[in-house]
């Protein structure tokens, strides 16, 4: 008897042992069933991971489409605002200061930062407003490469879908929110000019106001008491806190310094208020001293976000690239090089040529179209493109004949 109940025990035991195994196993069959029920009424020869997690994201992707749609008249006006609000501080603060210091220097300065300040106005404005031009409507095109699936319709080279926009953009290198508009053929100019000279901007007044700056805030300059004069008054406050009341009477009375001096009857404090010009003067210096501070980080900001663009933006004009095609080309070199093949951007003419061709100083235009506004257009209508890979062989062939 006890050896049947030990075996029964024993057999429990090992049920219990194999329950885990048993359920995972059960787990994956249903997995496998499901997945096997799902193709065979869903299938589809082109389905694959990427094409689902596509129709998964499409959700998500149109919320920011239209939140970016949204948003982009709010981030126009915020970039209006605080370039005006910079420019303001400029010429409050850094104009009368340098026309002390010498009025010769500041009428260059003056022609140096407004020929800046109209490079810049300009090339934001024209970027906002240009339409950066697409495919036309009724219209056949010669060297179609494919059908946009959103718009149903064909694509010339370099033309890419902005679902912001809602339709296809000629070479279109991205969406920008700060300018609600998208960069591509007939604005890619005025996008890049316009980054290029808004950095030579922030270098102007962070040069300049870098005296300023340091004057004002460190030393205390000619408004008195600077930022170290703060933090030893800091140290002292803290040192000195149980100090603070003499005979019963706080020397602070609603955050202002008071000063009891004793007069009339003895033992009675007379509290004497700081005048109206000191208290007046206290303001003016917080509001010099933060106009300062809130120039100097933005300026920095800008200088290191839109330098750093502006430089990979022209790593990408050198090598004849947009952003979109920096990824698609990195790709193809990947996938060309597995198979021991080497790809070649077919709209790489070799760095000079490809500025001349991006800056449109072709026909005679020169560098006046790049130091001063210019409404001049790209080369080409943006449908067709020369192929540097032809090109390049036609020209050997010609030389070979020759």
């Amino acid at each position: 008897m006890l050896f049947l109940w030990r075996r029964k025990v024993q057999q429990l035991i090992q049920r219990l042992y194999n329950l885990p195994q048993k359920t995972w196993k059960w787990i994956q069959w249903k997995y496998y069933l499901f997945i096997l029920t799902m193709k065979a009424i869903l299938y589809n020869e082109f389905v694959n991971m990427g094409y689902s997690m596509e129709v998964l994201m499409e959700p998500m992707v149109w919320i920011v489409d239209h939140f970016t749609k949204v948003l982009g008249p709010i981030l126009v006006g915020g970039v209006v605002t605080l370039t005006s609000s910079v420019v303001a501080i400029v010429y409050i603060i850094g104009l009368p200061y340098y026309w002390q210091k010498s009025p010769v220097l500041t009428c260059f300065l003056i022609v140096l930062g407004h020929w800046i300040l109209i490079n810049v106005t300009f090339h934001f404005i024209m970027a906002a407003i240009t339409d950066p031009g697409t495919p036309p409507e009724g219209i056949l095109i010669s060297e179609a490469v494919s059908v946009c699936k959103k718009c149903i319709a064909p694509k010339s080279p370099r033309t890419h879908h902005c679902s912001v926009c809602n339709r296809c953009i000629l070479k279109m290198d991205h969406h920008c929110p700060w300018l609600n508009n998208c960069v591509g053929h007939f604005n890619h100019r005025y996008f890049y000019m316009y980054m290029v000279y808004m950095t030579l901007g922030t270098v102007f007044i962070m040069t300049l106001g870098f005296e300023i700056a340091y004057k004002e805030i460190w030393l205390g300059g000619e408004m008195g008491g600077g930022l170290s004069d703060a933090l030893d008054y800091v140290i002292e406050d803290n040192n000195s806190r149980q100090e603070e009341e003499l005979e019963g009477y706080p020397v602070r009375v609603n955050g202002t310094h008071m000063m009891p001096v004793y007069g009339g009857t003895v033992g009675s404090p007379v509290l004497l208020e700081p005048s109206e010009e000191e208290t007046e003067r206290e303001r003016r210096n917080y509001w010099y001293r933060f106009s300062i501070m809130y120039t100097g980080m933005l300026t920095t900001g800008v200088f290191f976000s839109l330098g750093g663009l502006a430089t990979w933006h022209g790593r990408l004009i050198s090598r004849g690239e947009t952003s979109i095609e920096a990824h698609i080309n990195k790709k193809e070199t990947e996938r060309l090089a597995k198979i021991s093949q080497i790809y070649k951007n077919p709209y790489d003419f070799g760095m000079s040529e490809n500025w001349r061709i991006f800056l449109g100083l072709l026909h005679g235009r020169g560098l006046w179209h790049i130091l001063f506004p210019s409404r001049h257009p790209p080369i080409g209508n943006g449908l067709t493109w020369p192929n540097a890979i032809v090109s390049a062989a036609s020209h050997n062939k010609m030389l070979h004949i020759a």
